[in-house]
């Protein structure tokens, strides 16, 4: 029973369970785009505040502008899914 439980574990494909779900490659591209967006826009509000601190503000975008990457890995993926 272990054995049938790994070898099901082995063979996940998470991206081509996404693809099957609908999720296509142009989805992950504009996630991404939106994440660019996101983290200037969350850097640009932060630095407005009279509060917050420079360094408080380029985390805020920081980490925001690290998903843009994840998405448009997971976009080239969902591409060579779809041929």
């Amino acid at each position: 029973m272990a054995k049938d439980v790994i070898e099901k574990a082995a063979t996940f494909d998470p991206i081509a369970l996404a693809h099957g779900l609908g999720v296509r490659s142009q989805h992950a591209y504009l996630a991404g785009f939106a994440s660019v967006g996101l983290s200037f826009t969350t850097w640009l509000i932060s630095r407005g505040k009279p509060d917050d601190d420079r360094a408080q503000s380029d985390r805020w975008g920081i980490f925001t502008g690290h998903w843009a990457p994840t998405f448009f890995l997971i976009g080239l993926a969902l591409k060579k899914e779809e041929r």
